[in-house]
Order: structure tokens, then C-alpha cells, then sequence
């Protein structure tokens, strides 16, 4: 499969946090993704961009927090979270780019 230009689209950028890396010993990798993407865009992303082979997907979406900027009440953006699960031999080096 080729990487098609809308697979940058829906995969954002790789989340890299303590509960991540404890996840990616069990082959699984987390990405921050689209809010509107579903499970089989995303999977077909990851197999393409990557080059690997995805056994399931899970999303959470987290909802932004309100906070206050320089005094006024603002809100942070809702964020939607992939985590990937990939198949037995197959790895994906998040440190390294695209």
C-alpha cells in the first residue's frame, strides 16, 4: 500500500507519555488522531504509513479541560486518542519521524 496524502490527515502525531510506553510493551501504540476519523481510516493509515500490520484499534476521546487564559475562562481542545494494536513481529519506532 502507498500513503496516500488524507492517511497525514488522519493520523496527527504519536503520544509519547509513562501510560504509552507501558502499553508498547504489549505491541501496542498510541496516536493522537482526527477528531472525526473512524477505526478502519485509522487502521488503513497506520498499515499504509507505516508499513505494518494492525490486529485492533481503540479510541478514546478526552474532553478539553476549561481553563483560565490571562484572566478569561477559556476551553482546551477535545482530543481523540488511537490506541493501535499490531500484530505478533511487527514495531513502529515512534521516535523517528515520517
Amino acid at each position: 500500500m502507498s500513503a496516500k496524502p488524507e492517511h497525514y490527515d488522519v493520523i496527527r502525531k504519536p503520544i509519547i507519555t509513562e501510560k504509552t510506553t507501558m502499553a508498547s510493551e504489549n505491541g501496542a501504540v498510541v496516536f493522537e488522531v482526527a477528531i472525526d476519523s473512524n477505526k478502519p481510516s485509522i487502521k488503513e493509515a497506520v498499515e499504509s504509513l507505516f508499513d505494518v500490520k494492525v490486529k485492533a484499534v481503540n479510541t478514546t476521546i478526552t474532553k478539553g479541560k476549561s481553563k483560565r487564559f490571562r484572566g478569561m475562562l477559556g476551553k482546551r481542545r477535545d482530543v481523540k486518542k488511537a490506541y493501535v494494536t499490531l500484530e505478533e513481529g511487527n514495531t513502529i519506532d515512534v521516535t523517528t519521524g515520517l
